[in-house]
């Protein structure tokens, strides 16, 4: 891996680039700084979600989401590099399981919104469609793992799923859209 950050305020991206990990540099604007700065900015909401309460088993799964997404991030600052390993998507594939399987079918639409930890894992959620479409783009400009998009398209759902659970704790609910068709069938 690169030279540790020994230094921040380098000077070296006043000119519109960034070193990669690879020592290359690219405008701030190319697609793969975009793709590692939704990648973090994605990280940091999940920092802020943790602050939230929740269940032991939720706080280790987030932590290690964390962890998986600095490696995600790593390995997108190094072309060509492996860091993010494809048991890391299948830990995501059995957390899905494991905590969908808990949740009642779902009828309708929910809103992002419940509990103040429901709402930010919705958050999360986004901003993690958000990373997978810049690491779309990304792959579509050069050669990139399968890993890192797929990984990223399981986290989006399995932060819905757990936006679902944390509005569970303490016998809440989801917060259900308020659709025409719920409203003729008799719903509110």
């Amino acid at each position: 891996m690169g030279n540790r950050l020994t230094q921040i305020a380098t000077r070296t991206g006043d000119d519109g680039t960034t070193g990669l990990g690879d020592n290359s540099r690219v405008s701030k604007d190319h697609l793969r700084v975009h793709a590692m700065g939704d990648v973090d900015e994605l990280n940091s909401h999940i920092g802020v979600l943790l602050c939230e309460e929740m269940a032991p088993g939720v706080r280790e799964l987030l932590v290690e989401i964390q962890h998986q997404l600095f490696n995600l991030g790593g390995e997108l600052s190094i072309p060509g590099y492996e860091l993010l390993k494809p048991e890391a998507v299948l830990q995501l594939d059995e957390a899905l399981a494991h905590y969908n399987e808990q949740l009642p079918r779902l009828q309708e639409f929910i809103l992002p919104a419940g509990t103040r930890a429901a709402a930010a894992a919705h958050v999360c959620r986004t901003v993690a469609r958000r990373a997978e479409r810049a690491v779309v783009a990304l792959g579509q400009a050069g050669p990139l793992r399968d890993a890192p998009r797929q990984y990223l398209n399981r986290l989006s759902d399995l932060m819905f799923v757990l936006a679902r659970v944390l509005n569970r704790m303490n016998g809440g609910d989801d917060v259900y859209w308020k659709s025409e068709r719920m409203s003729r069938a008799g719903g509110d």
